[in-house]
């Protein structure tokens, strides 16, 4: 059995998807996700980064397909896409080509239940779902900060993670999680290296603290108005903090709650 997976998506969502995607390997498993997310894919056979395969091309009328897609695609038994579920001309298309498919919905639908249970549950994966990426950690019992998400609405404010900053420097080493490609790290799997070997994380509601959740570092996640019954990051120790209004959850909470999770307080 050879088949595809086809994921798109931020960071956070698709590392949600992962317990999922994993319930699918075969005995050869060809995942397809955004550049980002590529290099933290390991349980595939082969990885490749949507963009590189002209995939969002395919099927929109009057133009053709990209040299050599519909052959590659011809060769899985089985094609299992996130991607698609709303372009009916996606689906025709591969339809066209004879390759099985099933389409489920990216995001989830249900009310009150986890995103990544709900995407376990389309594949018949076990339930709770828990993401976990192993990599060999690079020790350094810091304290890692990443004040940024993908919109400026999900951030606690800016001043107070520099008080935090610099309550938590008095008692180890700090790391700011800032730049997660192209500068400080060369891709994500190099920052869950990091995260990994970390003393404990505080991040927004973003992909970068879902990286934290799945390496298994202590995770402070910081949430506004985002659900977390059906978004917070899932890991082995994760606290979740939450407030309509970021401005509401205090410095001295935050700080309470990584020390509550650091095994090395």
């Amino acid at each position: 059995m050879k088949r595809l997976l086809i994921r798109p998506g931020a960071i956070g969502d698709c590392i949600l998807c992962f317990p999922a995607m994993e319930a699918l390997r075969a005995e050869y498993t060809e995942v397809w996700v955004p550049s980002a997310v590529a290099s933290l894919v390991h349980f595939a056979d082969q990885v490749r980064s949507i963009a590189s395969t002209g995939l969002d091309l395919f099927g929109l009328p009057d133009i053709e397909a990209p040299p050599g897609l519909e052959n590659r695609l011809r060769e899985f038994d089985e094609i299992v896409s996130w991607y698609g579920a709303k372009r009916p001309e996606f689906r025709e298309a591969i339809a066209g080509l004879g390759v099985p498919a099933r389409f489920l919905n990216a995001l989830p639908d249900s009310p009150g239940i986890h995103a990544a249970d709900f995407f376990a549950m389309q594949v018949g994966a076990p339930v709770p779902a828990v993401p976990h990426i192993a990599v060999p950690p690079v020790p350094n019992a810091s304290f890692w900060l990443h004040p940024f998400s993908g919109s400026k609405k999900k951030n606690w404010p800016y001043e107070r993670f520099e008080l935090l900053a610099r309550r938590l420097s008095a008692k180890a080493p700090l790391e700011w999680a800032e730049s997660h490609a192209g500068h400080r790290f060369p891709d994500l799997n190099e920052l869950a290296r990091h995260l990994a070997g970390a003393r404990a994380y505080v991040g927004n509601d973003s992909g970068i603290t879902h990286l934290a959740a799945a390496t298994g570092v202590p995770t402070v996640a910081l949430f506004g108005s985002t659900d977390p019954q059906v978004w917070s990051p899932r890991g082995a120790r994760v606290t979740v903090l939450k407030a309509n209004d970021l401005a509401g959850i205090t410095v001295d909470e935050v700080l309470e709650a990584v020390m509550k999770l650091d095994s090395s307080a």
